[in-house]
């Protein structure tokens, strides 16, 4: 028996690194789409989700560490509104309705609450986390043969779950404030009179489903990853 052990001691030993190893993978990208549904409040609508539409797109993230993320988004999604019903409406009792489409092209940072992964036990690595982004990106809106583009600030609560080492599924609510009046077509203010930051600029929002591959081997040795 004795024999036999030290036989099989060198085999054992160069396969439990190669099991080490592979628990320990992990990757610095991840590319997906997302689809679900959107929102706006502006002049036409007061209420966020009241009007829905059809929102979805495409990301690719660059995964420098456990609990960062830098994310390059691409979304398409419909809007539209109307004043019908809203206390404070056009002059004359006038109403306005609107369907726009929105494409919004921007980068995030993200920040996961908990060490994010699977395997590298060391690093006490969790399959679920929530995590909070933020970013710049542009929007061009296009309405009743009208277009406009402004800058954006998308903001996003979600949670990402590790369905297995490189699949990713993801829950996010992202709203965005828009620096252009137009997203909801050549209505620029109720009254026509400038009034607050907020009340001159539009949002939409988005609630979204997405799933991400990971790909892009980190460089590995014992425990230490590049």
């Amino acid at each position: 028996m004795k024999r036999l052990l030290l036989l099989l001691l060198p085999a054992i030993l160069a396969i439990v690194p190669l099991r080490v190893s592979a628990q320990e993978e992990s990757y610095r990208f991840d590319i997906g789409g997302q689809l679900g549904m959107s929102g706006y409040a502006g002049d036409a609508s007061s209420n966020i989700f009241s009007h829905p539409g059809f929102a979805g797109g495409v990301s690719f993230r660059y995964l420098p560490d456990v609990r960062w993320a830098v994310r390059a988004v691409f979304n398409a999604m419909g809007l539209s509104g109307d004043t019908k019903g809203m206390d404070d409406v056009l002059p004359g009792g006038a109403q306005y309705s609107f369907k726009s489409t929105v494409y919004d092209l921007g980068g995030r940072v993200e920040f996961n609450f908990l060490p994010y992964g699977i395997g590298e036990t060391y690093k006490q690595l969790k399959r679920i986390s929530p995590y909070l982004a933020v970013g710049v990106g542009v929007s061009l809106a296009s309405c009743e043969g009208q277009t406009a583009v402004g800058f954006n600030i998308p903001m996003a609560f979600g949670v990402k779950y590790k369905l297995r080492e490189r699949l990713n599924l993801g829950l996010e609510f992202s709203i965005t404030k828009v620096f252009n009046d137009h997203m909801d077509g050549p209505l620029a203010d109720l009254h026509q009179i400038q009034t607050s930051f907020v009340r001159n600029t539009d949002w939409y929002s988005d609630i979204s489903i997405s799933l991400t591959y990971e790909f892009g081997k980190r460089c590995s040795t014992c425990h230490y990853v590049d």
